[in-house]
C-alpha cells in the first residue's frame, strides 16, 4: 500500500499483533533494496532474496548486520544506477 495517492485509496489496512521475544529481530523496509537492478544479468534482486538475506544475517550484531546488508546492495548494484529510495530498519528485542 504506498502512501499518499493511490488508485486504490479505499482500500483499508489490517491490524495485526506479533508476540516478540527477547532475542528477536524485526525489520521493516521500502520496496528499494528488492527493486535494484543489478548482479550478473541486470535483474532486479527481489522480495524472496531480501528476506533470505535478513534469515542469513539475522544472527549477527546488528551493526555486523548494517554493513553486511550495505555491502549486498553495493556488490547487487555493482556500476547500476540506484534506482530508488532505500531503506532498511532492523530491531532486536
Amino acid at each position: 500500500m504506498p502512501v499518499g495517492k493511490s488508485h486504490n485509496d479505499n482500500a483499508s489496512f489490517t491490524f495485526n499483533e506479533i508476540e516478540l521475544h527477547k532475542g528477536d529481530t524485526i525489520y521493516t523496509y521500502t520496496d528499494g533494496f528488492a527493486d535494484q537492478f543489478g548482479g550478473q544479468e541486470g535483474k532486479k534482486f527481489k522480495q524472496q532474496k531480501l528476506k533470505e538475506t535478513f534469515r542469513q544475517f539475522s544472527s549477527l550484531p546488528m551493526e555486523t548486520q548494517k554493513q553486511r546488508l550495505d555491502k549486498t546492495f553495493e556488490d547487487w548494484r555493482g556500476e547500476l544506477e540506484q534506482v530508488d529510495d532505500v531503506l532498511v530498519i532492523g530491531v532486536r528485542v
